[in-house]
């Protein structure tokens, strides 16, 4: 289904077909992304994976010389279903349209302002293109919601990051030396990075989410392994990005057993930080944060200049590496149709009755 290519409409022109058609607009757009979620591997894996059987469509619009703007949408269940960004439910991260230009926005905007359902994209780059020309598409045929939504931390690297224990106070650094020596008490330590090409992949991906699974995600279920949906997702998804020269794949190991993973891409001067996981087993050597320090210096000297920790801003990430953060927001649309207006009066009722809840606490 990946490599079937669309048809492509008159110059100047939006098409709108249901599946995966634009398999070769995102192959022509890809240079123009900024997140790893705009790739075409990642795109084709949602396809496949996650959203099979869902309402699914894309919309790509063609300039003088050809594909200049691509978007692709889901849908839940349920009359007033709003379509979303592909990805949006499923993984939770940061969404955008992939364009070539302004021009090329404008006409994605129009395309999507012209839809009789309402949109929402939750968690939307605050500074994305897309945001001016659908407010400007939707003046007299619907209502735009923009809301703050959950932000990416991220950590701006430069040469100094290459000894990360020099960005920590004294104390950190003491906790630091005293997690290494509790690992080093249990056996012989080594961390590595991982860049496998699609042969290699698979078993280090069986390695990193059975390590994942031995700690607290699985009593919760948010396990990759948890999930055969996910788990296939992300499975293609690296698996294309290691065929790419992309994927990154770390481990701590005692003795030659991994208690520490993370599952990563390069994209763009960046490394993207999409799992992490350690064994439970292990806590008392904190083995995510040591494999933490040695992936932010193997960034530093790989020459990338950031460190996107992906998700939300969590706490510990809060506290002990970076308060940087990318603001996202909620982007909804509310089209003049029954459904758009329906859907509107539900939104308002739910957001009216939260808000209600909070002023009595």
């Amino acid at each position: 289904m990946f490599h079937r290519a669309i048809s492509i409409p008159p110059t100047g022109a939006c098409h709108d077909q249901p599946g995966w058609p634009g398999a070769l607009a995102w192959q022509l757009l890809a240079p123009h992304a900024d997140l790893p979620t705009q790739s075409p591997e990642f795109q084709a894996a949602l396809a496949d994976t996650l959203l099979r059987g869902r309402q699914y469509r894309v919309l790509a619009c063609e300039g003088a010389g050809g594909p200049d703007a691509c978007i692709a949408l889901s849908k839940g269940t349920g009359r007033l279903a709003a379509w979303r960004m592909a990805g949006d439910d499923e993984v939770f991260e940061p969404g955008d349209a992939l364009c070539r230009d302004g021009a090329a926005v404008e006409r994605l905007a129009q395309q999507l302002a012209r839809l009789d359902e309402p949109l929402e994209f939750a968690r939307l780059p605050a500074g994305s293109a897309l945001i001016p020309p659908l407010r400007a598409a939707m003046r007299g045929r619907g209502l735009l919601s923009i809301r703050p939504a959950t932000p990416s931390p991220w950590l701006a690297l430069d040469a100094s990051w290459g000894d990360p224990d020099s960005h920590f106070s004294a104390r950190r650094r003491s906790d630091f030396r005293r997690y290494r020596r509790r690992a080093e008490e249990l056996g012989g330590v080594s961390l590595a990075m991982h860049s496998p090409d699609a042969a290699a992949f698979d078993a280090l991906f069986d390695e990193a989410i059975a390590v994942e699974l031995r700690s607290w995600k699985r009593e919760a279920g948010s396990a990759i392994a948890c999930n055969p949906d996910k788990e296939a997702f992300f499975r293609q998804y690296l698996r294309a990005a290691s065929a790419a020269g992309q994927c990154r794949i770390a481990f701590m190991r005692i003795d030659g057993r991994p208690v520490a993973m993370q599952l990563a891409v390069v994209s763009g001067g960046h490394y993207w930080l999409y799992k992490i996981g350690y064994d439970e087993d292990f806590s008392r050597c904190s083995p995510g944060n040591l494999l933490m320090l040695h992936a932010v210096g193997e960034a530093v000297r790989a020459g990338l200049s950031a460190f996107e920790f992906m998700g939300e801003a969590e706490g510990w990430i809060a506290e002990l590496w970076t308060r940087s953060q990318h603001p996202c927001v909620r982007l909804r649309t509310y089209p003049f149709s029954l459904v758009g207006m329906a859907a509107l009066a539900r939104d308002s009722g739910q957001w009216l009755r939260a808000r209600a809840r909070r002023s009595m606490v």
